[in-house]
């Protein structure tokens, strides 16, 4: 039985659907993320987790019991808020304590608690601290240890990293793993940032306009997109949007402004004459002076984003196409502005959306 199970939920704002018809379940142990672009209906069904919203429609449980009416103070669940949401006028210790205070959990076992909580988000040599003599990653952890000292059996975040810079979000996405996989609390956590979804989470629902659209691991979602959005906001693709034509033993692509079908491998049958749309991530991409043989695209490069240790070669194809390809920035060298190409990859690396 899956630790939470949201069963066909949908939220309504007045005449807007923030949550349509939503069901996922999240098991013992995972690290799941909700991922989307601003207004998608993320937030709002992580407040319908925590009980802060009631669904119009739908059911939720939690450990097998259903939580859809049950108030959130009563359900085996804890927030942590975006703002962290510490008090101004306590220090560090008393933050963390502030909950098993209230619950009136004895002083000693409280004190135990807070002293393991602390020490598990490497926060004791700072206990007698105030918010505002902490810097951001270090409130994140007290957010966090005052979070997961109720031991909730879910955990849920809020854009947990969204107020630290990139560096700090880097390492704190390995720290919270680590807890995470110490605890063996279940966590579910709101982000729009795909870079932190694919590096972070067991699972991903990816969300679009109050629906989720594909549910999967990191490399499914990434790999394998089952729809247009998918394949468009996680990470960056180059999309061929075309009709469907029966080619010599395969099917085709027929692409406006490229001289010649697309050759496609298609798991299922696709109707002749339908639309369909081939996503190609970057790195698929290859790039040659000479026509390869196979899928070959003559274009021209058009600039060259240096990122380190990799690069973006951003290029026009004679079509008219805005395509990318990514490669190590020492092959990289090898092109330049104004450079005529061909782009290809291999039929197996493109993934067949229809429509």
């Amino acid at each position: 039985m899956a630790l939470l199970e949201i069963s066909g939920v949908s939220k309504n704002f007045g005449a807007v659907s923030a949550v349509d018809r939503v069901s996922l379940s999240v098991e013992q142990g995972e690290l799941f993320a909700l991922l989307g672009p601003s207004g998608c209906g993320k937030t709002t069904l992580l407040r319908l987790i925590a009980g802060f919203e009631r669904p119009d429609r739908g059911r939720i449980a939690i450990d097998g019991g259903d939580v859809t009416d049950v108030p959130p103070y009563r359900r085996p669940v804890n927030m942590m808020f975006q703002s962290y949401a510490l008090f101004p006028h306590l220090d560090v210790v008393g933050n963390v304590a502030f909950g098993l205070k209230q619950e009136g959990m004895a002083r000693g076992r409280r004190e135990a608690r807070v002293a393991e909580m602390l020490a598990l988000v490497q926060m004791s040599d700072y206990a007698r601290r105030r918010p505002h003599e902490l810097s951001g990653g270090q409130k994140q952890r007290v957010a966090l240890a005052r979070a997961l000292a109720k031991m909730p059996k879910l955990l849920l975040l809020d854009e947990p990293l969204a107020a630290l810079d990139r560096k700090l979000r880097e390492e704190t996405r390995l720290e919270l793993i680590g807890i995470q996989e110490r605890v063996g609390t279940s966590f579910v956590f709101v982000t729009h940032d795909q870079e932190e979804a694919l590096g972070m989470a067991s699972r991903i629902a990816v969300m679009d306009k109050g629906r989720v659209a594909q549910i999967g691991s990191a490399a499914e979602i990434y790999e394998r997109p089952r729809s247009r959005f998918v394949a468009d906001f996680v990470g960056a693709v180059n999309l061929f949007d075309g009709v469907l034509a029966a080619g010599f033993n395969a099917v085709a692509l027929k692409v406006p402004g490229l001289e010649a079908p697309i050759a496609l491998l298609a798991e299922a049958e696709l109707p002749e004459g339908g639309e369909a749309a081939l996503a190609v991530r970057p790195e698929k991409l290859r790039l040659s002076p000479g026509r390869p043989e196979g899928i070959a695209i003559a274009a021209t490069v058009e600039g060259i984003n240096y990122q380190g240790g990799v690069s973006v070669v951003h290029l026009v194809a004679a079509s008219g196409h805005a395509l990318k390809a990514q490669m190590a920035s020492a092959a990289a060298t090898s092109f330049e502005r104004g450079m005529p190409v061909w782009a290809s990859w291999d039929p197996a690396d493109g993934v067949v959306l229809a429509r």
